[in-house]
């Protein structure tokens, strides 16, 4: 009989249990960011935007807004909408780190993606090592059975 090498040795239960932590962690994430707004206002109070997962959730514009520029508009607008998302951000970050801990946090991807590339390409070395030593013990044996 064939070994099966460290995949032998696993605890189902456990890894099952796991799952089922794991999935209880993203329900609990999930609800409790359905109904987070980041929020932000401009330095003048003329701008308020609030931004949800669904997107632009809020625009308020102060009646003294309207004496801007539609260009400063726009941009104060758009300057607001950007500072409302990050706070979303944030906040998701904030939810993700308090259920997931700092480690294993799935937002450490979108802020830092290299951090997270790095084991992967370590992978990706040892699986590059792993086939090239298999294609070379298949090559001897072809050349011992002389095909």
């Amino acid at each position: 009989m064939q070994g099966f090498g460290d995949f032998a040795d696993i605890d189902v239960d456990k890894l099952l249990k796991t799952a089922d932590e794991q999935f209880a962690k993203m329900s609990e994430v999930q609800k409790a960011l359905e109904d987070v707004v980041g929020r932000a206002t401009d330095e003048d109070g003329l701008v308020t935007a609030g931004y949800s997962a669904a997107g632009l959730a809020e625009l308020e514009l102060h009646p003294k807004a309207m004496r801007l520029s539609s260009g400063e508009l726009a941009e104060k607008i758009k300057e607001v909408i950007r500072a409302a998302n990050d706070d979303l951000q944030n906040q998701v970050g904030a939810a993700m780190s308090e259920a997931y801990g700092e480690e294993d946090n799935p937002m450490r991807m979108l802020k830092d993606p290299e951090s997270v590339l790095e084991p992967l390409k370590n992978v990706e070395a040892d699986y590059n090592r792993t086939f090239e030593n298999v294609m070379t013990e298949l090559d001897a044996i072809r050349r011992r059975l002389n095909l």
